[in-house]
């Protein structure tokens, strides 16, 4: 009998040694993708200026053309060759974050070729941390777009195997095991002599104000597609197959009505535990919740649960790239 995820996906799901970096390598030469993983979720990535290769990324995912691809290079320097400008700001919380989980969001370089995407003025560049996605980088000597590896809207990847699941087409995917973020990277616009959070994510929001002070809210609302900047920012995004509703206390009268069997995603102990088919009881540290929060939508699918109830998180700064993502997760289909 075949297990073994099915036997690591029929050979797709590769160690990142030297034999699946070359593979790796070779893919992304050729003008196709790879997936592979970041500290915050994996990846699929393509050479950011090849348009065949961009188009499959787009293609794999059913993504809106009107959301853009965050291009990931091996270091700053890099990023600056990418850029018109490069703002004291980008500098600045470059040097103290990067390599990390956070984007950068830049006037695009004159002379780089259309990639996709909305707003082909800006570029969103981020230089990862993750050991495998740095070699990968390296070895293949091309700057990467590489958006999350599952179909849009629904939850992001933080393991080799919820690639496979989601995107079934992908060629090869390097299992760098699980995601240390597990959310995606917050994303900053630095532009016209300000910086403005355009998406909240593993980097919070005091790490940003302590380089730079003042971080604007964006002027236009989040979700509308218009002059996008940034990606994650959709009115339903990061979703389970299950519908989500978000609550204040869970109680029987909160559960009253709700499709049975019913799982729970909560910080805190619930009192009726009787209630759920299934708990997945998360940390009540922000970073901790953040790094499970995929994982656990994951496993509650896997379960076959008919409604995920989540029990809404404190609503201060620490807490808001997970509640971005609740909310987003829980938004009805347009």
């Amino acid at each position: 009998m075949i297990h073994q995820s099915d036997r690591r996906a029929n050979g797709r799901i590769v160690a990142p040694d030297a034999d699946g970096l070359r593979r790796a390598t070779e893919l992304l030469r050729s003008g196709s993708v790879c997936a592979f993983p970041t500290e915050t979720v994996y990846g699929l990535g393509a050479d950011a200026f090849s348009a065949r290769a961009v188009a499959e990324i787009y293609r794999l995912k059913n993504r809106p053309v009107w959301n853009p691809l965050i291009v990931h290079v091996y270091s700053a320097t890099h990023a600056e060759a990418l850029a018109r400008v490069w703002p004291d700001a980008a500098a600045a919380l470059a040097e103290r974050y990067w390599p990390g989980p956070l984007t950068l969001v830049v006037e695009r370089a004159g002379h780089l070729p259309a990639s996709g995407g909305a707003d082909t003025a800006t570029i969103a560049i981020r230089v990862p941390a993750h050991p495998v996605a740095r070699d990968l980088l390296e070895a293949c000597e091309l700057p990467l777009a590489a958006p999350s590896a599952n179909r849009s809207e629904s939850i992001s990847p933080t393991r080799a195997e919820h690639v496979i699941r989601s995107l079934p087409e992908v060629p090869l995917v390097l299992d760098g095991g699980p995601c240390d973020f597990g959310i995606e990277s917050t994303v900053v616009d630095v532009t016209a002599g300000r910086v403005t959070l355009l998406r909240p994510g593993a980097l919070g929001l005091r790490s940003i104000r302590d380089v730079v002070g003042r971080v604007d809210l964006p002027d236009a609302p989040i979700g509308a597609p218009a002059g996008v900047r940034s990606p994650g920012t959709g009115a339903r995004h990061y979703a389970p197959a299950a519908p989500l509703v978000i609550v204040e206390s869970i109680t029987e009268q909160s559960l009253e009505g709700l499709r049975r069997p019913i799982g729970i995603l909560t910080h805190e102990d619930p009192m009726q535990v009787n209630l759920a088919g299934r708990v997945e009881l998360l940390s009540a540290d922000p970073r901790e919740y953040a790094a499970d929060l995929y994982a656990a939508l994951h496993r509650l699918d896997d379960a076959k649960v008919s409604t995920i109830v989540a029990l809404a998180p404190p609503a201060d700064d620490d807490w808001l790239a997970v509640n971005d993502r609740l909310s987003r997760a829980a938004a009805k289909h347009c």
